[in-house]
Formats: C-alpha cells, sequence, structure tokens
C-alpha cells in the first residue's frame, strides 16, 4: 500500500459537461491504499480464509487469471471480504451489523452497515478518498496521467480516435483475446503520481458511498456520502466502457447486488 497524502482537491470537473461530476473543494485526511486492484490470488486466499472461520458470500469471483482483479464481486461481498482480510491480519474490523460496534459484518447483505472509521483494518475507499488517489496529484485532468486516453494506458473500449480519446478504436488489442473477462493482469499499466495502477480502466471498483448529488452530502472534510439510497458508488471505469467512463470525474451508481465487471481495491487508516 502506499500513503496517499493529506489536503485539499478539486472533486469532479468541468471539462465535459457531466452534471453528475459538479466541482467541489474537498479535504481528505491522510491513508494508504492499495497500489493495485485486488487480485484473484489475493481474493481467493482470504476468501478462503473467512469462508474457514464462518464468513459467508455470495459469490466466489470471477477471473482471467490469478494475476488479474477479481471481478463478478457484490459491495456486500467486498464489504465482508475486508472485514476477512483485516481479522486475518490481526486488525480490527471496520465493518459491523450494529451502531454500537459490537457484531461484526460477516453475513448477509443488510443495508445497514456501521462502519467504525478509527478502526485500523482494510476497508472500501470513500468516492472522494478514491478519487483524490486517481488523480495522483494532479488537478483538473481527466485521468490520472493527462488529459487524453490511449491504448497504452489503459484497459478500456475505444470510440476510436477523435477528442481526447485516442484510440485505437475496440477493446485493447493486447488483452481482447477471447477469453472472458477482457482484464488485463494488475499494474500492466503506467503508475500515476501516487504510485497506483489501474486507476483508469480494467475493472470497476467498489466504494463506500451511497450515490448521491452532488456527491452525497456536503461535507467538505471527510465525505462518506448520504446515509442511505439504492445504489453504491463504483469508480474507474473497466475493460468493456468507453473514454469518458474512465475518467477520474466519472460516477457509476449501481445496485450493491451487482457483479459485472466490479471488483476492489483496499485502503486504510495511516
Amino acid at each position: 500500500m502506499v500513503l496517499i497524502p493529506a489536503g485539499s482537491f478539486i472533486m469532479g470537473d468541468t471539462l465535459d459537461g457531466d452534471s453528475d461530476a459538479v466541482p467541489t473543494n474537498v479535504y481528505v485526511s491522510a491513508f494508504y491504499m492499495g497500489t493495485n486492484l485486488v487480485s484473484y490470488s489475493l481474493w481467493q486466499t482470504v476468501y478462503i480464509w473467512g469462508t474457514n472461520r464462518g464468513y459467508g458470500f455470495d459469490n466466489d469471483g470471477s477471473f482471467k487469471a490469478t494475476n488479474h482483479p477479481v471481478v463478478t464481486v457484490t459491495w456486500h461481498d467486498a464489504v465482508r471480504w475486508c472485514n476477512a482480510r483485516s481479522q486475518q491480519s490481526g486488525l480490527i474490523p471496520v465493518y459491523y451489523l450494529d451502531s454500537g460496534l459490537t457484531q461484526v459484518y460477516t453475513n448477509g447483505d443488510s443495508d445497514a452497515v456501521y462502519p467504525n472509521w478509527t478502526a485500523n483494518g482494510y476497508r472500501l475507499p470513500t468516492e472522494a478518498e478514491w478519487e483524490k488517489a486517481a488523480r495522483g496529484g494532479l488537478s483538473s485532468q481527466r485521468y490520472p496521467w493527462g488529459n487524453t486516453i490511449s491504448e497504452s494506458q489503459a484497459n478500456y473500449d475505444s470510440d476510436g480516435p477523435g477528442g481526447y480519446d485516442l484510440g485505437p478504436k475496440g477493446n485493447n488489442i493486447t488483452y481482447a483475446n477471447g477469453a472472458y473477462p477482457c482484464t488485463s493482469p494488475v499494474g500492466s499499466f503506467a503508475a500515476n503520481g501516487y504510485g497506483l495502477y489501474d486507476m483508469a480502466g480494467n475493472a470497476n471498483e467498489w466504494c463506500w458511498d451511497w450515490w448521491g448529488t452532488p456527491y452525497g452530502q456536503p461535507k467538505p472534510i471527510n465525505p462518506t456520502g448520504p446515509a442511505s439510497g439504492f445504489d453504491r458508488m463504483t469508480r474507474s471505469g473497466d475493460w468493456s466502457l468507453a473514454a469518458f467512463w474512465e475518467r477520474c470525474a466519472t460516477r457509476s451508481p449501481a445496485p450493491a447486488f451487482s457483479c459485472g465487471e466490479v471488483g476492489l481495491r483496499c485502503v486504510k487508516r495511516p
């Protein structure tokens, strides 16, 4: 994991007229984030440890190869997996089924999940944490590296050269070899300014927040999203989505029970 420094940044942008990403100034405390998406190999290690100790998951997770990101993971799976990883590592779990933070969340698809933000265990990033990390220290850019995107920079589905999409058209030819899903090995492209890989494309990433506009709750310091809702947030886009959906500011709500090309990346407190 790498340390993402504390500080303010502009969340969202005005580059492409996205009404769901109106810019706002947000302060985020320092946190650690995984340099890579959770690979299937890591997922499986924790999954087996957890299921042998009473954890239940909706899905086993799918994958193209063990060094590719795990996908087909629900939001509840991701949250429970974070708890299992915490306990496996001897850390304090973050997610609970009661407001008193006594019942560790290990089973079921409850929407009443209570986070202990002071715990030292693994968890999903908030939307604000994710976007700050994705930008890698840059400001007002579409992508973690700048304002254009090409096949050499990310695993995505290009609409073809034009504007900020440099293509070439179609799925990234290196990984679109007929085997589903067309993910790439984690860390296949250059890291951003914070040393994070695949912050655009490859696999979508679950975040903690319920979907809300603008950005859930108008709290300028460590926003965590609305208290309730219908969809949870995913970020980063994936191998099957066009350039617009791979931008740092793009927000993609999805039902918590949805899977598709969604995986996860962990964060934890310093």
